[in-house]
């Protein structure tokens, strides 16, 4: 992950990165968490968005299927794989997080011919549902080859593992978890102390402060 010290440093520096231990973030599930990340700061950053456009790229590149078209999954990352597909000459769709419910009521926005080898972009991967919402819709519905999630960040949250295994993905962050909580430390923003609590997050989220 040659990346990823790089796009934590410039989470935690543009402020897209938080940590809080006492009081706890919580989540649109419920789950309390010590870290919130909101990768949609970096487009008003174009340093940040520059190093992790050519991130994404430089990942999609080392893929063993070269593909045919990039998807975004709404809302969060329609940006970033628009931009990969731009900077890669590469058709472009995205994923809704549900049907329209007029006109032809469809799943995929864009252009996707039958049988393309699409690789998903995504921003950020918590329990990793919505992306592979996403890979369901554009097998189903779209008739692609999907076997690949390149990713900004991931939380490295066991069930996403599991959600990949079954759904038969690869998910590919160039930046994660271990990455941010080592560069917090080193800048002084999270001390030794803590760390090990914090580190325990991503093993048993649900149970994590209770």
């Amino acid at each position: 992950m040659p990346h990823g010290k790089r796009i934590a440093e410039l989470l935690i520096d543009i402020g897209a990165v938080k940590l809080s231990i006492d009081p706890p973030f919580t989540w649109a599930s419920g789950i309390k968490s010590p870290i919130y990340c909101d990768n949609r700061m970096i487009y008003s950053h174009p340093e940040a968005r520059n190093f992790v456009v050519d991130a994404l790229v430089s990942r999609v590149k080392t893929l063993q299927v070269e593909p045919d078209c990039l998807a975004g999954t709404a809302t969060a990352a329609i940006g970033w794989a628009a931009l990969v597909a731009d900077r890669m000459g590469l058709p472009f769709v995205y994923v809704r997080s549900k049907a329209k419910e007029h006109g032809a009521k469809k799943m995929i926005e864009g252009d996707l011919k039958p049988g393309s080898d699409v690789v998903v972009i995504e921003d950020l991967i918590s329990t990793g549902g919505s992306s592979i919402h996403t890979v369901n819709a554009l097998r189903e519905e779209g008739g692609a080859n999907v076997n690949d999630v390149v990713a900004i960040f991931t939380y490295e949250l066991l069930a996403s593992k599991e959600k990949a295994a079954e759904a038969n993905v690869q998910f590919h962050p160039v930046a994660d978890f271990s990455a941010l909580l080592n560069v917090a430390v080193e800048q002084g923003r999270l001390d030794a102390a803590d760390l090990d609590l914090v580190a325990t997050f991503a093993q048993d989220p649900k149970e994590w402060m209770l």
